[in-house]
């Protein structure tokens, strides 16, 4: 009756010790806390096994998690950017799907890889490019905050892209997750998205009038705004999917950003980031890594998870460095562009997970799919300090 005590100490403890331990070696924490969950799931230890307390968690997690993405994205970065950061977005997200879905094609058939997805073969390659799209803002951006490169013309670039990119692959996975329903149409899926973001655009008007009203009057008692901002939030992403068929997510998503900018956003970005950093972020990325079971580790594994790696890392070098030189960046800052948006993090690992729990991707590839995620958060840090360390570059 108590286990989960037991399980929730063990994933605490497993996740910063390794965080820690990476971030000894420069890498982001995120790396030690998937690394733990790898080694104490059913893929290796076998000490820790999903259950129900874990899962719920790991849910509230995932709201958390998009939630204060949204809260401390600088709404006003996008602007500085502007058109660029739009074109070097689209050709992020289209160049690495197509990728993922021609790798996926070749692998995910009888002859190469069995798949036990109950969604079609051909939802399941696409969702394997959806997840290619992403891009992890949060480690981008503490990694040119390091460098002291995030208000550069690439480091806006970069940080603006990521944040576009991040809303077309939610949009991506919200559409892919309808599909994957039989009984619902696309056409209808659209319609009921158009008609959320309709919605969140005046829900959001009006709260963020009364929410900014409201917490600029007093300055006693702080922790009532944190508690209204979080109901906020649930209430959003339940909207979303209850009301609207969008993944709850998006809603969270939606509630940071509407938040943002406000006179107490300082506050509670700390506050959530206490409340993420304490408990929740820890078991959602942990409960990735226990979620896997690694297959056998056949040759056509093998190779699925060395090629996924190859083309998520040059796809999105290639479709974003050329949206920059498209919008004008020098080839240097376009490397430097590319870099940047190589790391997929947890925001793969968000679409990863709902595409498991939706039916549209096998066991036997998230495996090397968190794989994937595993050694872009790694590479992109080295990749970002090599393009910066090149000879300056020309405004």
């Amino acid at each position: 009756m108590y286990n989960f005590l037991l399980d929730l100490a063990l994933i605490l403890l497993s996740t910063k010790a390794l965080g820690l331990l990476t971030k000894r070696f420069s890498m982001p924490q995120v790396v030690g806390a998937l690394l733990a969950g790898l080694i104490l799931g059913p893929g290796m230890l076998n000490i820790l096994t999903e259950t129900s307390f874990i899962g719920e968690l790991s849910e509230i997690g995932v709201i958390v998690l998009m939630f204060s993405a949204g809260v401390e994205t600088d709404i006003k970065e996008l602007k500085k950017t502007g058109l660029a950061s739009i074109v070097i977005a689209f050709l992020g997200v289209t160049i690495p799907a197509v990728g993922g879905l021609l790798v996926a094609y070749f692998f995910n058939n009888p002859g190469m890889i069995e798949s036990n997805a109950q969604s079609p073969i051909l939802l399941q390659n696409i969702f394997i490019g959806v997840v290619l799209t992403a891009t992890s803002v949060s480690i981008t951006v503490e990694t040119l905050k390091e460098m002291g490169k995030l208000s550069t013309k690439a480091g806006n670039a970069i940080l603006g892209a990521a944040i576009i990119d991040d809303i077309l692959g939610i949009i991506a996975l919200t559409v892919i997750t309808g599909m994957a329903d039989s009984s619902v149409h696309i056409g209808e899926i659209l319609i009921k998205m158009i008609l959320f973001f309709v919605f969140s655009g005046i829900i959001g008007i009006i709260f963020h009038r009364i929410y900014e009203k409201w917490t600029s009057s007093s300055d006693k008692d702080l922790r009532r705004f944190v508690v209204a901002a979080f109901v906020f939030c649930l209430l959003m992403a339940y909207i979303a999917e209850v009301a609207f068929g969008v993944a709850d997510i998006t809603g969270a998503f939606i509630a940071g950003l509407i938040i943002s900018n406000t006179k107490r956003t300082p506050y509670i970005e700390a506050r959530f980031s206490t409340l993420s950093y304490l408990m929740l972020s820890p078991i959602f990325f942990a409960s990735i890594g226990i979620k896997v079971e690694l297959p056998p580790m056949s040759g056509e594994i093998i190779g699925f998870a060395v090629l996924l790696v190859l083309v998520a890392v040059v796809t999105k070098i290639i479709g974003c460095g050329l949206g920059a030189k498209i919008s004008g960046f020098t080839n240097r800052e376009a490397f430097q562009i590319g870099s940047g948006m190589v790391s997929r993090g947890e925001v793969a690992l968000i679409v990863a997970s709902k595409g498991a729990a939706e039916g549209l991707l096998g066991s036997n590839f998230l495996g090397p799919i968190v794989i994937m995620v595993v050694v872009t958060t790694i590479i992109a840090p080295i990749l970002l300090k090599f393009s910066f360390a090149s000879p300056k570059t020309t405004s």
